[in-house]
């Protein structure tokens, strides 16, 4: 380029010199040396303002190259800075998520146990003692008024040696000597016949001695020497009551063991049977639930085991006729009456057998809430008017308190005693005077 400009000079100085007319050579080598330098000059700063120019482009260029560089970069990164915030964010974000639903879990599975905690725990609704004896009574004997060392008078003799006798303050039959299928069975006019209703209770008390192995009381369901024999029999032990074979048997809860045990007692027998039903009771609890024993009970033999150890007594011994439900009865006579509510002697202390009768009559009221009840006591007319009135009067009022105390509300029941005033039958003979001994329930 600097060649270019030098030459370009040159033709326009050698045009000058001619139309002037001077000496060319001397012009031409003046202005040449001049222009040489004013063009270098100029050249030069021309080249260096290009350069710079170009410098200062390509420095602009490189400076925007790298502006966009570090735009991109810082772009990217802020891009890049923004995402990871972002993600962050949204890590955060789930993870808090995350956790509030872990949270909330957590809560959930905590109010679940609160709930669980708060909820009342299973309990076991079973009617373990609902024995409700029969209202109609075939046969009764208390041994009141026997001659110890005397044959039992209201029974017969089916085999061994049974005598009347005197034990733990009360009149006793006493088993003697008693092979396996000896006893007696209760002295009826019609013995001969079937006795038993279709529905019928049989209640007793035996004694157990302490520490004696496999004392046992049986009961036949026929009367022996009499009827035809039963094909089975009930067997009652210490803590056991078994029908027939070993696998209908049941214990006593709590017993240690069936056959044997630490102390000595009387037991209360209660026996429930309805066309082909069988039911068991031992004092409390229901030991035997048959629902049907394919045969036909037609009377009833007790006897024992053979007498090489322990004492063998019976008391108490009650026959029943099943009546109409009591409830059924209440309807048609606006009042029933229960003699399964059996008091101590000349006391006003609830036997223990007597809490199926009341927990039957607690359910009716409880299922029944518009009821209300006058209990009313009666009594046989042994002993003073006087004494039998008062001791009507606490009868009744133990059986209210009882009934209270079961859930019963206090306004919705009275006592009352009538003592002897009001008997159902005459009281010349034990059944007569164990159908007045009652308990009526009498709506007001």
């Amino acid at each position: 380029m600097k060649k270019l400009f030098l030459l370009f000079l040159m033709l326009i100085v050698l045009h000058v010199a001619g139309s002037a007319q001077i000496d060319l050579n001397k012009v031409v080598n003046r202005s040449v040396k001049k222009a040489e330098r004013n063009v270098e000059n100029r050249v030069e700063r021309r080249i260096d303002k290009g350069v710079d120019k170009a410098l200062d482009k390509t420095e602009e260029t490189i400076d925007e190259s790298v502006k966009g560089d570090d735009k991109e970069k810082k772009d990217k990164k802020e891009k890049e800075s923004k995402a990871d915030t972002k993600n962050t964010t949204s890590s955060t974000k789930k993870k808090d998520e995350s956790k509030n639903a872990g949270s909330e879990s957590d809560e959930t599975a905590v109010e679940i146990q609160s709930k669980e905690a708060e909820k009342p725990a299973p309990t076991l609704t079973w009617a373990k003692y609902d024995f409700v004896p029969g209202t109609e009574i075939i046969f009764e004997d208390n041994q009141e008024g026997e001659q110890n060392g005397e044959f039992p008078s209201k029974w017969d003799l089916a085999g061994g040696v049974v005598e009347n006798a005197f034990f733990d303050n009360s009149n006793v039959i006493f088993f003697r000597e008693i092979g396996n299928l000896g006893g007696i069975t209760p002295l009826l006019n019609d013995s001969k016949s079937d006795y038993l209703p279709e529905e019928f209770t049989i209640e007793f008390d035996c004694y157990f001695e302490k520490e004696v192995y496999s004392q046992r009381y049986y009961l036949s369901f026929y009367a022996a020497k009499k009827q035809k024999s039963a094909l089975k029999r009930l067997v009652i032990s210490t803590n056991e009551a078994q029908y027939g074979n070993t696998d209908i048997q049941g214990v006593y809860p709590g017993a240690s063991r069936s056959n044997i045990d630490k102390q000595a007692r009387w037991r209360h027998i209660a026996i429930s049977f309805n066309k082909r039903a069988l039911k068991v009771y031992m004092d409390d609890a229901r030991l035997l639930n048959i629902p049907n024993i394919e045969e036909n009970p037609t009377g009833l033999t007790i006897g024992t085991t053979s007498q090489k150890a322990g004492y063998y007594f019976i008391k108490n011994i009650r026959i029943a006729k099943g009546a109409v439900p009591l409830y059924d009865k209440f309807l048609t006579d606006g009042k029933f009456v229960t003699t399964g509510i059996k008091f101590d002697v000349n006391k006003a202390s609830i036997k223990a057998e007597s809490i199926g009768t009341i927990n039957y009559v607690v359910k009716m009221m409880t299922d029944h809430p518009e009821l209300k009840f006058s209990v009313e006591g009666h009594t046989d007319s042994d002993g003073e008017d006087a004494s039998n009135q008062k001791l009507s009067e606490a009868r009744s009022k133990a059986v209210m308190e009882k009934m209270v105390e079961l859930g019963i509300a206090a306004d919705r029941l009275t006592s009352k005693g009538c003592g002897e005033s009001k008997p159902m039958t005459g009281n010349e003979t034990p059944e007569g005077k164990a159908q007045n001994r009652r308990v009526e329930f009498v709506q007001f």
